[in-house]
């Protein structure tokens, strides 16, 4: 006769998981854990009780979604919610297999001995283990409106779909994506070396970040593009001696080898990855369907579905094309894909160092990376039969407001005429104030009508990382 899980083991479980019951916090080694700058913007929508919504926490493997929880439980019974009123369970636990997210709710319930029956705050961990979770927690949304409910998970793919299909009005989406330099530098604790130097652009003074110690910066900027998309990964030399191991592990290879296999069906396993390795060697390359396809060895149609998948599952984005007009293409037909982070490719192949010949492409998947953090704008970049510039960006009309080139060489800073194709793109469409990423040289240059800014790489990646943030901070 087979054994089934009793209800007191479940009620252990869930005892084990909420130690904050009993001891009012949460375990020392996660209050000793730097939190991300994401926090502040998650916060204020777990507080939120007027608009009757859960929370769906969604991101990448390892970008810190379970340890944002734990920050955001300490956080509650810091403001005074009592520690019994909030409930967390981790679905994947085998224990909890075929029990309803109702019937856990109300296990837990019972678990803390509380009579009461509103106010809880009921967080799931790795929700997407719940089979049909989506429709599941749209009726706890309906049935306990005095409750609050967040919800997390990784596969955020079938997050991501599953929210939008069943979950219209009932859901709001937060996605946590790898760590942005500016957050990599501040859980790094190494805000002193930045400061604010205020630069003359489009004919108003704005506010940049640099440094007089761009050797440190530019470091630690090399150091992140190696290692810096994940927290465990900077703060462990351990992991950053052999990252292939854990990266390739533990982030790569359970979204290709499982999580998107479970949720799309995928049978073939080998093919997807094959495409991403392609891809990630040659991140921020052009590619085309055609090339694409010979060279991973997938087929067409095959080949866009993929692509889909893994810019759902957060691991690579689309970047799409227009010409020296500033004009977007009828078909599509190329586009660049680069890494959400480019310490995937290190992980896959081997870290790179300032003199690599890959270094430029990496430098540029870097600073592409901290522009995919902006969720309502994704750049372009623009290509023709002679010239290219690596980011553009377009006005709501599609029109070109600014362009940069990316680059990490200082020589063009003493011979700004080389820069063709920029000049050539800008001139063409009335642009006078482009963008120049350097190793080391900040400062104007004239060419014509054209004032190019410099700055260095590490910088730049920098000040659009906390721009970013500060502007999500308004929106929220």
């Amino acid at each position: 006769m087979l054994r089934e899980i009793s209800k007191k083991q479940v009620f252990d479980r869930i005892r084990f998981e909420n130690p904050w019951w009993v001891e009012g916090g949460i375990e020392e080694d996660f209050k000793r854990m730097p939190r991300r700058l994401y926090f502040q913007l998650f916060k204020p929508l777990v507080y939120e009780r007027d608009i009757k919504r859960a929370v769906v926490l969604m991101g990448p493997r390892r970008v810190g979604k379970t340890v944002m929880l734990y920050h955001m439980i300490q956080d509650m019974i810091d403001g005074g919610i009592d520690p019994k009123k909030i409930i967390f369970i981790t679905i994947e636990n085998p224990i909890y297999n075929n029990i309803p997210l109702e019937q856990l709710f109300s296990y837990a319930k019972e678990a803390t001995g509380l009579k009461e029956n509103k106010d809880w705050y009921v967080i799931f961990d790795e929700i997407q283990y719940c089979r049909d979770w989506e429709i599941h927690l749209k009726s706890l949304v309906d049935s306990y409106r005095k409750d609050k409910f967040v919800v997390s998970g990784s596969a955020a793919a079938a997050l991501k779909f599953a929210s939008n299909e069943s979950g219209a009005g009932r859901f709001t989406d937060f996605l946590l994506p790898p760590l942005t330099f500016n957050e990599y530098i501040s859980l790094k604790g190494l805000d002193r070396i930045i400061k604010p130097v205020p630069i003359e652009w489009k004919g108003a003074e704005v506010d940049f970040y640099s440094t007089t110690h761009l050797e440190d910066l530019n470091k630690h900027f090399i150091d992140y593009i190696n290692f810096g998309g994940y927290p465990e990964v900077i703060f462990s030399t351990k992991i950053q001696e052999n990252p292939g191991r854990y990266i390739r592990h533990d982030i790569v290879d359970k979204v290709l080898l499982r999580d998107l296999p479970s949720i799309y069906g995928i049978s073939d396993t080998r093919e997807l990855n094959s495409l991403f390795t392609t891809i990630a060697y040659n991140s921020g390359g052009e590619f085309s369907l055609e090339t694409l396809s010979r060279q991973s060895q997938v087929p067409k149609n095959t080949l866009k579905k993929y692509i889909e998948y893994l810019e759902a599952a957060f691991l690579i984005k689309r970047v799409r094309r227009i010409d020296q007009s500033g004009k977007r293409f009828k078909r599509d037909n190329f586009f660049k894909i680069y890494l959400t982070n480019p310490s995937l490719r290190s992980a896959l192949f081997a870290p790179i160092s300032a003199t690599d010949e890959l270094m430029g492409n990496m430098v540029e998947t870097a600073i592409f990376s901290q522009w995919l953090h902006r969720d309502w704008f994704t750049p372009w970049y623009a290509r023709w039969n002679n010239g290219e510039v690596d980011m553009v960006g377009l006005s709501e009309t599609l029109k070109p407001i600014w362009a940069i080139e990316i680059k990490w060489t200082d020589r063009y800073f003493d011979k700004p005429k080389e820069l063709k194709s920029l000049i050539k793109f800008c001139e063409e469409n009335g642009l006078k104030n482009p963008l120049v990423t350097s190793i080391g040289k900040e400062g104007n240059r004239k060419v014509n009508d054209l004032n190019l800014q410099f700055l260095p790489s590490a910088s730049y990646a920098y000040t659009v990382g906390k721009k970013t943030i500060e502007m999500k901070t308004n929106r929220y």
